[in-house]
């Protein structure tokens, strides 16, 4: 068994995102690992948070980091902004001597300390590097062959530095499909932004960044787009009847979490999975698979 100190984060706990937990322990547990959620954790605070008060969100992710030190344990999310705010605070607490020693005062005062030997990682990393594509071939019981994937991996996971793979070219996420048997399709967008939460305060421009992907996933032929990230899966699979109103296009792509595709090929039941709580059906792409 390998163990890790888990950090949902807000939505994959409480929010929209709740299939991505619910997958990402289902699959942790057919491989052999224990993802023992962080006791009393806060929220991260976020990209607009860090925007607002940097000092603040910086000692509210630190909380975080002290309380996963306590268990000694690598601290990993599935959630790539969480990924991300708290590995920033991890960097900034080692790198500056000032915050560090605000970021210790703030962490007294609520009676907790960080010595700073956490390791903030992403689920992917734990996937692809931890348990390996070999092992996670071998314990696929519905090999995906046939099935064309757009591996999307957003803007955040990989760009912290350093980080697990390439920031502009990665490849975990296309090998990990791999070793599913499924096909990563070429999607030259992998690592592009897809609006984030700019869907709130500029609509137009977000949607069309969703829609050049969909181009290039359609142009490449995938019949299925798989993330790694809960704001991503919102935003292609919530905005996309938006998508095809705005621009006249008839995109069906069903927009899965990486840990929800590992799971039907690990052979676990898809509701179990929270397949059916996609906004676009994925039991036409997956029927195949799951004898649905």
């Amino acid at each position: 068994m390998k163990y890790y100190s888990y950090f949902p984060g807000c939505s994959s706990s409480d929010g929209g995102s709740k299939a991505y937990n619910w997958s990402a322990l289902e699959i942790a547990k057919a491989l052999d690992t224990e993802l023992i959620e962080l006791e009393d954790w806060n929220c991260c605070g976020s990209t607009p948070y860090t925007s607002l008060d940097e000092l603040a969100s910086l000692c509210g992710s630190a909380r975080n980091l002290a309380l996963a030190e306590k268990k000694g344990l690598d601290l990993v999310t599935p959630c790539s902004a969480c990924y991300v705010i708290l590995g920033r605070a991890n960097a900034s607490f080692h790198e500056s001597p000032e915050l560090r020693a605000k970021i210790k005062e703030a962490l007294a005062a609520g009676g907790l300390e960080y010595n700073g030997t956490v390791r903030v990682r992403h689920l992917l990393d734990v996937f692809a590097n931890d348990i390996g594509y070999p092992e996670i071939r071998s314990r696929v019981v519905k090999n995906l062959s046939g099935l064309k994937v757009a591996p999307y991996y957003g803007c955040q996971v990989v760009r912290p530095g350093p980080s697990f793979d390439h920031p502009e070219y990665p490849v975990a996420l296309d090998r990990l499909v791999d070793s599913l048997g499924a096909e990563p399709v070429p999607f030259p967008l992998k690592s592009r932004c897809c609006g984030g939460s700019l869907i709130i305060s500029e609509e137009d421009a977000a949607l069309e960044l969703i829609r050049k992907l969909f181009d290039s996933a359609a142009g490449n032929g995938a019949e299925v787009i798989v993330t790694v990230c809960p704001l991503c899966q919102t935003n292609l699979d919530l905005y996309q009847s938006r998508v095809n109103k705005k621009f006249k296009t008839r995109f069906e792509f069903p927009v899965l979490f990486f840990t929800q595709l590992m799971g039907i090929a690990l052979g676990i039941d898809s509701k179990r999975l929270g397949i059916d709580k996609c906004i676009v059906p994925a039991g036409k792409a997956l029927a195949r698979y799951t004898g649905a």
